[in-house]
């Protein structure tokens, strides 16, 4: 996979490429990162790569020309999406994620200021968004993407089998994990996880993904099929809620 960025701050991800995951993945060339800055075009001696808004108001905006070209000079080496990073765009997710992994590559844009000239989105194909908060730039949210996306493309991982657990997959969260020691500060690991009976831990985790997914992220069962044993399991789980409310007096 190639990866392109285009950002008037690529040191921001030095630590980025040069650490865990993503490092391995550069290394064993299944990813490849290149970087574009658009001040490396400006003409000026100032090497600006922003102007005052049109119409007026606060802040400064990126301009067309600088970032065209690095977008462009990036297009020659990348196919694949333009992406902006950008707080209106659709917000991302496990299934997006998953999507851009599919693709030979992506480019992502970083803004910066107010934002960038409106006659950019021309020549980008897709805006995303990791959030409804506002950050300095789009760097941090293109390390995110980044970050999720290289992590599904395949031989990245050395176990592909632990992606199928994980949270969002399915649209459940992930069950509970612990190791050792199996007893500290008066907590035990379940006797289930110590049984080292395979169906009935299957089941025990599968019935504490529908549990976390209900009561912290219910929306997300909205979405989500079950299978009959996953239908049943999730009763149980809202019995026991109801029980312990009772218990409590609630």
């Amino acid at each position: 996979m190639n990866v392109g960025i285009i950002t008037i701050f690529p040191e921001y991800f030095e630590g980025v490429v040069k650490t865990g995951m993503i490092r391995k993945a550069i290394e064993n060339n299944l990813l490849d990162v290149i970087f574009e800055n658009p001040r490396d075009y400006a003409t000026d001696r100032y090497k600006s790569v922003d102007d005052y808004p049109y119409g007026g108001g606060s802040g400064m905006v990126m301009k067309y020309d600088t970032l065209k070209q690095a977008i462009e000079n990036a297009r020659t080496r990348i196919s694949g999406p333009v992406i902006y990073m950008s707080p209106q765009g659709t917000p991302f997710h496990q299934a997006y994620a998953k999507d851009l992994a599919r693709e030979e590559g992506f480019i992502l844009v970083c803004g910066r200021y107010e934002g960038i000239d409106e006659r950019l989105m021309s020549i980008v194909d897709e805006e995303i968004s990791i959030g409804d908060f506002v950050l300095s730039g789009g760097e941090p949210a293109a390390a995110v993407v980044l970050d999720a996306v290289v992590r599904l493309v395949p031989g990245v991982l050395g176990d592909e089998n632990s992606l199928s657990e994980e949270s969002f997959e399915h649209n459940l969260l992930e069950y509970p994990q612990y190791t050792r020691p199996s007893h500290i500060d008066g907590m035990d690991v379940p006797d289930v996880l110590l049984s080292g009976h395979h169906g009935n831990i299957a089941r025990w985790r599968l019935k504490e993904r529908l549990k976390r997914t209900l009561v912290k992220r219910p929306d997300m069962l909205k979405d989500v099929y079950l299978s009959e044993e996953e239908k049943n399991l999730l009763e149980e789980v809202k019995k026991e809620i109801l029980e312990t409310l009772s218990m409590l007096g609630v």
